[in-house]
């Protein structure tokens, strides 16, 4: 299992987050998630007790400004904050960076973290025209994260913690106890695409425990997890790459033996049965969560029905978000969809 390193002076330097923003959102010592609805791209906020945040992936650009304005909605209107500490991109590809510039163009942003920039991407022949926009809004100042660097984030009574654990293909040592699933492995066709260099992430609060992997696919996540699990069992899980069978490998799944699982899908993007299959035999799983129906599958297929938080199509989809909150002391956590939503309490690990 993973043990958070002492982060490097110099690796410290490279960030900054200025006095004013640990002010916003740190009122009652939670640790707030936020699943912002993207139409089957991705878009994560966090807010940590201390008013950090960090936003992982922003969506697709253009249809109005559709993605970047919900993203906007939650920082600005629910979350009320003044900044935006950490602006990540697990990946290069457009659902996922789609609007880190127009958000930038509007509220402030402090770091913009990424796996590095290439000069091309062998999937996208216009990723050159597609970047420029990030570019120009990091000032081609973004931070590299590697495998194995420690973002630093500021703690309070209870420590917080946050570790690379994939980027760019790279993978943590292969330390921990064995990992049981090991053997239900079976190799997919190489993945060359982007989506096998994802960023992953991996949160703590006190004992509480939250991964998310971007679009990392099915061999990279063996790769991490095999033989031995270096990551142990997790609290809170983002289904990988949209709920797609092309990742969620049970060789993680089923050793990271989530309790709760949110899959950020689309109408008809993601939460695939064989990925609904895989979640329904984790032996400790106690809740599954979709931010759509997918409107192209049976319901028993899905997560049930009251913990779908849109049942529209896009063309009329109200955006509904899904958002887990983690006590001050990370000893429980609450989930609920939208603000109106009932809160089910569920206990760490």
């Amino acid at each position: 299992m993973i043990r958070f390193a002492l982060v490097s002076g110099f690796f410290l330097s490279l960030f900054s987050v200025s006095a004013g923003s640990l002010q916003a959102g740190a009122g009652d010592g939670r640790l707030d998630i936020y699943f912002v609805d993207v139409e089957g791209g991705a878009a994560t906020v966090i807010v940590t007790p201390q008013g950090e945040s960090m936003l992982i992936d922003s969506g697709y650009p253009d249809f109005g400004g559709r993605d970047r304005d919900r993203i906007l909605d939650v920082l600005q209107n629910v979350a009320k904050l003044e900044q935006l500490d950490h602006a990540v991109v697990s990946h290069w590809h457009l659902d996922h960076f789609g609007n880190h510039a127009s958000i930038a163009a509007k509220f402030k942003v402090v770091n913009f973290l990424d796996r590095g920039i290439p000069d091309s991407l062998g999937e996208d022949p216009g990723f050159a025209d597609r970047v420029a926009p990030y570019r120009s809004a990091s000032q081609n100042r973004s931070k590299t994260l590697k495998a194995g660097d420690v973002v630093p984030l500021k703690s309070g009574t209870t420590p917080i913690g946050m570790q690379v654990v994939t980027a760019s293909g790279e993978v943590i040592a292969n330390r921990g106890e064995v990992n049981p699933f090991a053997s239900q492995h079976v190799p997919q066709p190489e993945d060359t695409s982007d989506n096998a260099k994802s960023i992953s992430l991996l949160l703590t609060f006190g004992k509480f425990r939250f991964l998310c992997c971007g679009d990392l696919t099915w061999n990279t996540e063996a790769k991490l997890m095999m033989p031995n699990n270096p990551l142990g069992q997790i609290d809170l899980f983002m289904a990988t790459h949209h709920g797609l069978n092309a990742s969620n490998n049970p060789v993680m799944v089923l050793a990271l033996d989530p309790r709760v699982c949110v899959t950020c899908n689309g109408p008809t993007k993601g939460a695939n049965p064989e990925t609904i299959a895989t979640l329904k035999k984790v032996k400790s799983l106690q809740a599954m969560y979709q931010l759509h129906r997918n409107v192209l599958l049976e319901e028993k297929d899905q997560a049930p029905v009251a913990n779908i938080a849109n049942m529209a199509e896009t063309a009329k989809c109200t955006g509904t978000w899904v958002k887990a909150s983690v006590a001050k002391d990370g000893k429980n956590y609450t989930v609920q969809i939208g603000p109106e939503g009932t809160a089910k309490t569920f206990e760490t690990r």
